[in-house]
């Protein structure tokens, strides 16, 4: 998101420099194909939600419960994780769910070889399965120590990198993969984050559909509130409750008498179960 790792003005160069692209069936097959496993049904949420480096206090979630926004993002791990996270325990979780709140996991996992930027874990070629199933496991643990219950989705975060690099696209593709295979394995639901010029844009498009995440959310900063009317690729892809859309970042919002800096998100996708 904004401001979870890089630096504002990082984000907007990594932006810049991938190329701005403005322009389902379900999600991928892959993901709808989940073996012999008895699924909990998916918890769907559709509106505006909003992200944040740090998950806001309790009293603010309460106090941002406008009707505005009704989902929020919230960082469960990852080493690549920017902020700390002294709110987000499983009694928060719990209690900002009680309040009406739907929560969105994003984890922070390793990136890819050759994006540009300081990283304390990164992948090669040799790593990304490895690296891709350890990272699963590890969001998984955090997701269920926090209450979040098998068939929530779990986000990867992936941030913007060369796609046409292809070694070092290969290489991101199966981190992904083998990241999304584990959380399946886990019953748990895959999902990215990306960059709609970049990260986002080798999921969609990649030939090879194979235990690539059923649900995808797209930064594309066209401060249009959708997920439907300016998505970038085949309209066929992620239509059944499959989408998020970062439209808006660095929006700073006052409610109740909390001032916090979010990113805004159109979300039709599956949420966190809580339990």
């Amino acid at each position: 998101m904004s401001s979870h790792r890089l630096s504002k003005k990082g984000r907007y160069i990594a932006w810049a420099t991938t190329g701005v692209v403005v322009t389902a069936g379900a999600g991928i097959a892959a993901q709808t194909s989940m073996a012999a496993t008895v699924w909990p049904a998916q918890k769907t949420y559709t509106g505006r939600a909003f992200d944040t480096c740090t998950a806001p206090s309790l009293a603010a979630m309460k106090a941002w419960n406008t009707k505005f926004y009704g989902a929020a993002a919230v960082y469960i791990g990852g080493k690549n994780r920017g902020c700390a996270q002294p709110n987000l325990t499983k009694s928060w979780v719990k209690s900002a769910n009680s309040t009406g709140w739907k929560l969105i996991p994003l984890y922070v996992g390793a990136q890819p070889p050759c994006q540009k930027s300081a990283n304390p874990e990164r992948i090669t070629a040799s790593t990304a399965a490895s690296v891709g199933a350890s990272n699963a496991r590890d969001a998984v643990a955090k997701a269920s120590a926090l209450g979040m219950k098998a068939g929530s989705p779990i986000y990867l975060n992936m941030e913007s990198y060369d796609i046409t690099d292809k070694a070092c696209n290969d290489a991101t593709l199966t981190y992904v993969r083998s990241f999304t295979k584990t959380l399946r394995n886990a019953t748990y639901r895959g999902g990215l984050y990306g960059f709609s010029s970049s990260s986002a844009k080798a999921i969609a498009t990649a030939p090879n559909k194979t235990d690539l995440p059923g649900n995808l959310w797209y930064a594309l900063w066209d401060k249009k509130n959708t997920t439907t009317t300016d998505w970038p690729w085949n309209p066929a892809q992620y239509t059944n409750h499959s989408r998020g859309h970062q439209y808006m970042v660095n929006s700073r919002e006052t409610r109740g008498g909390y001032t916090i800096t979010v990113d805004r998100n159109a979300w039709d996708a599956p949420v966190a179960i809580i339990g």
